[in-house]
């Protein structure tokens, strides 16, 4: 929890972010993905400073809970004063003890950013779907709160100005508006309507760049002219030579010689490798996209 320091900004964990993504297809599969579709709703997890602390913290929590399809998990939260924002203990169930910063005593509006990833922690041991390192561990913990539907809590907590600032979770901004431009970009959802925070909703727009720039790059048909004609040049050199920077297409010889070329899925972001012949169309094993490709 950054509070009143320095943001940090840009897409220092992007590769992460994105095999966070990959491994979500491989351990849930795109079907289940698909029973995510609709997000948490501001209605269910609102919190008024009328409301009673320690009922209303236990009615998000419950929220969270039935958004993960989690019915046989307890959660009992309470308040210490901590570094963090909140840790959770991850016992065998199906009682789970949460402790919140002290802080959200008097922020409230923000326990359910809060109890969205620490609930996320519980349905992720529950997966055993983990990366190795906190680091890692805790970015994987953000994407997945944010692609299946609870994640735009944590960005809309994020607020800065010249005087203060607040952000949850270990993604930066722009990293929590990239996720949820995914996500948005695969249901057809459009969570900006639901922040109150400015910032956030400049972090989104800045993801939702990066995200459509995902399903523009060559070999997809939807790529500019720039980025096709510099594709040609390294098809003309192919497969010599190590891959070129600042691109994710690779080169290489299938078993009998011929060139094939592989590439992220825009959407799971899992490398598809097809034939260099021209226009080509490729449907994604793991996550079922169809592809538009000219190689």
């Amino acid at each position: 929890m950054a509070n009143d320091g320095p943001v940090e900004h840009g897409y220092p964990h992007l590769e992460t972010v994105r095999a966070a993504v990959t491994a979500l297809y491989k351990r849930l599969s795109y079907d289940t993905i698909q029973t995510f579709a609709t997000s948490v709703l501001p209605a269910d997890v609102a919190f008024c400073d009328t409301d009673d602390l320690y009922l209303g913290a236990q009615r998000v929590a419950h929220e969270l809970v039935r958004h993960y399809r989690l019915p046989d998990a307890r959660l009992v939260v309470s308040f210490r004063e901590m570094r963090h924002a909140a840790n959770v203990e991850l016992a065998a169930g199906p009682e789970y003890f949460v402790e919140l910063n002290d802080r959200f005593r008097t922020h409230r509006r923000d326990i359910g950013a809060a109890l969205a990833h620490e609930v996320m922690h519980v349905y992720l041991h529950r997966l055993d779907l983990s990366f190795t390192g906190v680091r890692d561990n805790e970015i994987l913990t953000d994407t997945a709160t944010t692609y299946l539907g609870a994640g735009w809590l944590l960005l809309d907590a994020y607020r800065e100005d010249g005087a203060s600032s607040q952000k949850l979770g270990y993604l930066t901004p722009e990293e929590f508006g990239y996720v949820l431009a995914k996500r948005a970009l695969l249901f057809g959802e459009d969570p900006s309507v639901w922040f109150t925070s400015p910032q956030a909703y400049t972090a989104y727009v800045k993801g939702m760049t990066l995200a459509r720039r995902d399903g523009q790059e060559p070999p997809l048909t939807a790529a500019g002219w720039a980025g096709r004609r510099r594709y040609a040049r390294d098809r003309r050199h192919a497969p010599a030579g190590p891959p070129q920077p600042g691109v994710r297409y690779r080169f290489s010889p299938d078993e009998d010689g011929r060139l094939r070329v592989s590439f992220p899925c825009p959407t799971c972001h899992q490398r598809i490798r097809v034939p260099v012949r021209g226009r080509v169309r490729a449907r994604c094993a793991l996550c079922g996209s169809v592809l538009e490709c000219d190689t």
